[in-house]
């Protein structure tokens, strides 16, 4: 597992990231300056953020982008809208950027594309969304209008190609200029931004590729991303709902008051006591036209104001006093009765009393209008008619769509930047700390002292100062780390003890065993350093490589002084007879075997199977080590592979020291005569890969005979 931490403090990577976001806005504004100055159909606006972001990462690229366009919002507040396109694009090209595809040219074309439908696509959406599903008055809308004029794509779409073929032009600048610079930089300068602060460097990437080896779990990067993004959209939702709610109520509000305000103006512009003789003469009536003429003049004010008319409301239905004529429908002759409006059926009542009744808003055969009916009375205070004012609500649907458009796009890349804010915060101050210390334990070894050194070393490498209960659990692993360490040492310290007390009984009793026979000598030493040999020849040479496993080969060397323990049981007379022993006698020589393992037994079922240990080979070898691999040995008759593989070793150990050996009835074999002997009896006496083995490494085992000698 690599620990390496990239160069630098993380305090000092902070203020490199910190200069970068300053470096990537003056690159964006200059951008947008150059590209002003010089009357280009270009935007040059997301280099910075863009470089920013494949430089230092997610956050600072989403800074940068953020604040290009309420930097550039000052002198032109519209720009702030597209702040989301801004931000959508540092957030792709910190994808991009960490996997390589500014330094690749079969993928430049992929970035190129799809920043062009970030910032043509969905800006020309936004754009038509905007400026009331019409061309506006950016960059773009002279080609728009140009494309449009050929007749072959209606409005939508003439904006649309034009958005994306200026985009293309900008994105392909902006791309190749990121790429070039990246490919400048030397990478010592890059890895100063590549940081464990804002985007993991090659340590978190380790950690990260190592938390995959970990037991699975439900994610907590996944749950704490799932809760703030559930968290932020929520509060987004609502903050865009009730703003919406609140500007749509404000604009009733404000036109309510606009046609009150026209309806008190009509009130003035006709005598009050001369309603009967309006209705009666029209506009023989004198002053009657005058009045009209300001009524007209009225409507004309705002494009909103629909219709201005004056109504007495009687039985029979609405009597026309003044009804002047609008753009597209003419007005009504005075006297004439207009049926009533469903709208008003609830007001009908109110109205024939000559009340103030509330604005009316109604979606009826005029359209969607809101009515406001200001009664006029005459000087003895009777209510003579009522003064009305129809105002269009049909553009509140459209600055509706814009309002909307316009706050979800300043709130998309609020919602972004905080979105990656909170993510960053727990995934550095929470998950990064949290699996480090996972992957970090989970890598403990505490089988050496140098291991148990390391750990500690590589839990304290990982530094941890979060300032809250994290750093407390970290500190918390840390002393316990370094106590379970201690613990460790001072186990196996104790450990090795109990274990050379172990051998040394071992072979003490060993040699009270062999101390009887007066013929044996340090045999029960040499036969353990022979097994050694042949062991260790056998794994180098790669054969039984799934049976010698390190604990084998200690179980057998430990156990091999025990093999002959078994003789305990056999008279001296019969173990020390100088001559050839009879048939009766050596049916009870033969028996030391048997005898050994009853002797091993009885020790291992006094014992846990986990304490017994090298106690199954030791009976293995007591019982077996006079067996042959042709069958004819004793006490079992096992045959091949059927006996225990130590007793095979065993037996090439235990007859070779005795050949080489000085007894009371013979002379020792010279080494190279035992050795033949060894290798006559290869499948025959003994497994002939275990008898090659020995062979094979003779001169160890020479070294071993001399140094008994």
């Amino acid at each position: 597992m690599n620990t390496d931490y990239p160069a630098g403090s993380k305090r000092t990577v902070q203020i490199y990231d910190l200069l970068l976001c300053c470096v990537g806005l003056l690159i964006n504004i200059a951008g947008v300056k150059l590209a002003l100055g010089l009357e280009l159909p270009l935007f040059l606006d997301n280099i910075g953020s863009a470089l920013t972001a494949a430089l230092g990462g997610l956050i600072p690229g989403i800074i940068v982008g953020f604040f290009t366009n309420l930097i550039n919002g000052i002198n032109d507040y519209t720009t702030t809208y597209y702040g989301s396109l801004t931000v959508l694009i540092a957030v792709f090209s910190a994808y991009f950027a960490r996997r390589g595809y500014y330094g690749k040219p079969s993928k430049l074309p992929l970035i190129i594309v799809t920043y062009s439908l970030i910032g043509g696509g969905i800006g020309s959406i936004l754009t038509w969304v905007l400026y009331g599903f019409d061309f506006g008055t950016g960059i773009s809308a002279p080609l728009a209008r140009l494309i449009y004029a050929t007749g072959k794509v209606d409005l939508f779409w003439s904006q649309f190609t034009a958005d994306m073929l200026i985009d293309l032009l900008d994105k392909t600048i902006t791309v190749l200029t990121v790429a070039l610079i990246l490919h400048l930089l030397p990478e010592s300068f890059k890895r100063l931004f590549y940081s464990y602060s804002w985007q993991p460097g090659e340590r978190s990437i380790n950690f990260k590729k190592e938390e995959q080896k970990l037991p699975h779990h439900k994610s907590l990067r996944r749950t704490i991303i799932l809760m703030v993004a559930s968290a932020t959209l929520v509060t987004a939702i609502v903050v865009t709902t009730i703003s919406f709610i609140h500007y749509r109520t404000s604009t009733i509000k404000e036109q309510t008051q606009l046609a009150y305000g026209i309806a008190n103006v009509i009130q003035d512009s006709f005598d009050h006591d001369r309603v009967d003789d309006y209705l009666t003469y029209g506009e023989a009536c004198d002053g009657y036209l005058e009045s009209e003429a300001i009524m007209k003049r009225l409507m004309d004010s705002s494009d909103n104001v629909e219709y201005c008319y004056v109504y007495r409301i009687l039985e029979d239905g609405c009597h026309v006093v003044f009804d002047p004529d609008s753009a597209d429908l003419p007005g009504e002759d005075p006297g004439t009765i207009v049926p009533f409006d469903e709208a008003f059926r609830d007001y009908l009542p109110a109205l024939l009393a000559g009340e103030k009744i509330e604005p009316v808003i109604s979606n009826e055969s005029y359209g969607w209008l809101l009515t406001v009916y200001e009664p006029v009375y005459d000087s003895n205070g009777v209510c003579q008619c009522y003064a009305a004012v129809d105002i269009n609500m049909n553009h509140i649907s459209t600055e509706g769509y814009q309002f909307l458009a316009s706050v979800i796009s300043l709130f998309f890349a609020f919602f972004v930047m905080i979105l990656a804010l909170a993510i960053w915060m727990a995934e550095y101050s929470v998950i990064f700390p949290i699996n480090s210390m996972a992957v970090t334990t989970n890598h403990f070894d505490f089988n050496s002292a140098e291991s148990r050194i390391r750990t500690i070393e590589t839990i304290e490498q990982l530094e941890i100062h979060t300032g809250n209960e994290i750093e407390n659990l970290y500190d918390a692993i840390v002393k316990t780390t370094k106590g379970m360490a201690e613990s460790v040492d001072h186990m196996q310290k104790q450990s090795e003890v109990i274990t050379k007390m172990q051998n040394g009984l071992i072979l003490v009793l060993a040699d009270i065993v062999e101390s009887r026979d007066q013929n044996t000598g340090d045999h029960v030493r040499k036969t353990a350093a022979y097994t050694n040999i042949i062991m260790r020849q056998l794994k180098k040479e790669g054969i039984y490589q799934d049976v010698l496993t390190e604990d084998f080969i200690d179980d057998v060397i430990n156990s091999a002084p025990l093999h002959d323990i078994g003789k305990i049981q056999v008279p001296d007379a019969i173990l020390n007879k100088p001559g050839k022993l009879t048939d009766e006698e050596f049916e009870q020589m033969k028996a030391h075997t048997t005898a050994g393992s009853e002797i091993i037994s009885r020790v291992i079922s006094k014992v846990s199977k986990e304490d017994s240990g090298y106690l199954y080979e030791a009976r293995n070898l007591a019982q077996y080590h006079h067996e042959k691999w042709n069958g004819t040995g004793y006490p079992c008759g096992l045959k091949g592979e059927d006996i225990p593989l130590s007793a095979r070793i065993m037996a090439v150990a235990d007859v070779f020291d005795a050949l080489v050996s000085k007894r009371s009835y013979k002379d020792g074999f010279p080494f190279e005569k035992a050795m033949a002997i060894i290798s006559e009896g290869r499948g025959i006496h003994f497994d002939p890969h275990v008898a090659d083995a020995f062979i094979h490494a003779s001169d160890e085992v020479r070294e071993v005979m001399n140094s008994y000698v």
